[in-house]
């Protein structure tokens, strides 16, 4: 494909990374609406963690079974294409999202209920997942392939930025959202109702738009065995990217109420400060794609620091507008509550990514550790030392994810599809890890402890990354 093609495409690559925005957007809405369940159903921490299991198991369940009739008949995507399959996944979750203002409008509406439509919108965001990422590194040059991936993959962390302030905002704010002043949970049938409209028209939109469906010739062939589950390295990867979402997720998860119940934050301001967890791998996204660019180093480190600062101006300029605070009263906020310690692991962010010089092992072990570093401290410390060490840990989640994915399908050759469905398939941690991490949450509360110290869940995760960063992601040979 010729260079050519990404300015012929170039409407179609802007429809898709709406698509990123809005698939970002929509997936961090769970954070808000776990301690809103929470409130409504009266449900332990386990029970409200059920929300995200809900979602995410949604993605091992239809990953697994693409991934048995890719290898028994042959890959659907090659029989309806790219564009249907977005399509088809774009209407299952808007029929979720519809299904959701629906329950919310009963008057007995039921847990249960609003489990079985987060398993539907998961259901169609995997197909998202399967289709939309491909799609994107074929629209152009092979040679900008990963910058176009890693610019739509920050604009899917833009989406989770900016839900937990707009999302808190409308639900708690805007619509009164509270087990304390309403009877049922009807603060979210407008925000899920405007939800199915955008992603109807934007199913629409990307119908009727011009999208190659191209699929590389050595992968168009049926693969009957297993044979990606031959490369030792592959495997690691999938236990990797089960442990990076399942951490990923269980923080996210998690901090709502940790912020409500450790540093005494109302639903909306622990909704807001939740955007500097989820903008902090927007930020690292960013700097990531410009770190992996061709640019001389001179350019490419300047255009760094300016993307950090840029998306950290961004940030504040969300949170300050959510709060209702002019410029004077922000620098006040924020000095109050020691903003300066995110800024240190800022820094931290941008000397590893120049440290690492792009390697994608190299970079993914320093993240992880640095991590590790972080949650130690937040366990170890209190007041705002711990609240912004446990929020610094998502400007090193930002790479792990394309970094894992990119090393666990090196070298697979004809089984590289086989082994993206079942990296997209190990998405299963996000399902897993936080119920785990609430049920040890209720536990420490049953025992009188501070339950904080369930955040040890996801730091054993990041073990584990350690591992596969520095020795795991070595390819071998076939057995």
């Amino acid at each position: 494909m010729v260079e050519s093609d990404s300015k012929k495409y170039l409407f179609s690559l802007s429809t898709l990374t709406t698509l990123f925005f809005m698939w970002g957007f929509i997936t961090c809405l769970n954070d808000i609406l776990i301690p809103y369940l929470k409130d409504v159903f009266a449900l332990n921490h386990f029970q409200s963690n059920l929300v995200v299991m809900a979602f995410f198991v949604a993605y091992f369940v239809i990953s697994l079974l693409y991934f048995v009739v890719s290898a028994v008949v042959g890959d659907p995507i090659l029989k309806i294409g790219y564009k249907n399959t977005i399509v088809l996944g774009l209407i299952i979750s808007a029929i979720a999202c519809f299904l959701f203002f629906i329950e919310a409008s009963s008057d007995n509406p039921t847990f249960g209920f609003f489990l079985f439509t987060l398993f539907l919108l998961g259901t169609g965001f995997t197909f998202l997942q399967i289709a939309a990422n491909p799609l994107v590194s074929v629209l152009g040059s092979q040679e900008s392939a990963s910058s176009r991936l890693n610019l739509s993959q920050a604009f899917n962390s833009l989406g989770t930025t900016l839900a937990p302030i707009i999302g808190g905002y409308v639900i708690f704010n805007l619509l009164g959202g509270s087990s304390d002043t309403l009877d049922g949970p009807s603060a979210v049938q407008i925000p899920y109702l405007f939800l199915a409209s955008v992603l109807l028209i934007l199913a629409g939109v990307i119908f009727f738009i011009d999208i190659p469906n191209v699929m590389p010739e050595a992968e168009s062939s049926v693969v009957s065995r297993v044979g990606a589950l031959k490369y030792p390295h592959l495997v690691f990867g999938m236990i990797a990217i089960f442990f990076y979402v399942g951490a990923e997720v269980s923080i996210g998860s998690n901090l709502v109420s940790f912020m409500k119940e450790n540093h005494g934050f109302e639903d909306q301001m622990a909704s807001a400060f939740l955007s500097f967890y989820w903008g902090g791998a927007m930020i690292g996204r960013f700097t990531g794609s410009i770190s992996m660019s061709n640019l001389p180093a001179s350019k490419k480190y300047f255009y760094m620091a300016l993307a950090s600062l840029g998306s950290l101006c961004l940030i504040f300029f969300a949170f300050s507008t959510s709060m209702k605070l002019t410029v004077a009263e922000m620098y006040q906020f924020f000095i109050s509550k020691h903003i300066y310690i995110f800024i240190i692991s800022l820094l931290l962010n941008y000397m590893l990514f120049v440290f690492a010089k792009s390697k994608p092992s190299f970079t993914l072990g320093l993240f992880a550790i640095a991590n590790i570093v972080l949650l130690s401290v937040m366990l170890m410390t209190t007041g705002t030392l711990s609240l912004w060490a446990i929020l610094s840990v998502g400007l090193f989640n930002s790479i792990m994810f394309s970094n894992i994915f990119t090393l666990a399908i090196k070298g697979l050759g004809q089984y590289t599809s086989q082994g993206s469905s079942l990296l997209v398939m190990m998405i299963l941690g996000g399902a897993l890890i936080p119920p785990l991490q609430g049920m040890l949450t209720d536990e420490l509360v049953d025992g009188l402890v501070n339950p904080h110290f369930a955040f040890c869940v996801p730091m054993v995760c990041y073990c584990y990354l350690v591992w596969y960063g520095f020795w795991g992601y070595k390819v071998m040979k076939q057995k």
